[in-house]
């Protein structure tokens, strides 16, 4: 009953950021969109800082597990991590709202904090799988930094005014990598330095 408390209140999170951004959505917003009282949601979370990072990284290692299980259980590692890669990019495309804030909150001096809670670490703990079966020598550190490249990636493409393109993002990381550009789901056929200029005349 607890944890599926906890999953109605994660969802609910997600769902009203989407819709009408962190500032727009109130704690009893929250309550009343999970069917829950009030009161809950402060046993469960402390504070609405908290429950939406707790919501994020909940939707993250969602969409993650999802994409992996759509591969044939005999996939490579580097088609693993290329669709672990994209899943996460993916989330700034179709969740701009939500991503936004959850990084806007961990970056802001004042208020910020990285939280390794369950959720992250489930999803951390799936990212670490994948390194150490991709031939990382220390999956650990190779972890922090992917998630910190991930993170650099979705700013690019969220930044207000100044958003990047995603295949260049994607095209650097899977470099980084050494995965191939058809691994995953690639957002244009061809890597961006590979594409064909547009013929004259």
């Amino acid at each position: 009953m607890r944890q599926r408390s906890r999953r109605r209140i994660m969802r609910a999170t997600v769902e009203l950021v989407d819709q009408h951004g962190y500032a727009g959505t109130t704690l009893t917003d929250i309550a009343e969109r999970a069917g829950l009282a009030r009161g809950l949601l402060s046993y469960y979370f402390d504070g609405k800082r908290l429950l939406m990072q707790s919501a994020t990284h909940r939707m993250m290692h969602q969409a993650l597990t999802c994409a992996l299980a759509e591969l044939a259980p005999d996939a490579s590692p580097e088609a693993r991590l290329a669709r672990a890669i994209d899943a996460v990019l993916g989330l700034a495309l179709d969740h701009p709202r939500v991503m936004r804030s959850h990084l806007a909150l961990i970056l802001d001096p004042d208020t910020g904090a990285f939280v390794q809670d369950p959720e992250q670490q489930r999803l951390g703990a799936i990212l670490q799988g994948l390194l150490l079966d991709w031939g990382a020598p220390d999956p650990f550190a190779e972890h922090a930094v992917l998630r910190s490249a991930l993170m650099g990636g979705c700013i690019g493409v969220l930044l207000p005014g100044a958003e990047l393109p995603l295949a260049p993002i994607r095209a650097d990381l899977f470099r980084r990598y050494d995965l191939p550009w058809e691994l995953g789901r690639p957002p244009q056929p061809l890597p961006p330095e590979r594409e064909r200029p547009p013929e004259r005349g």
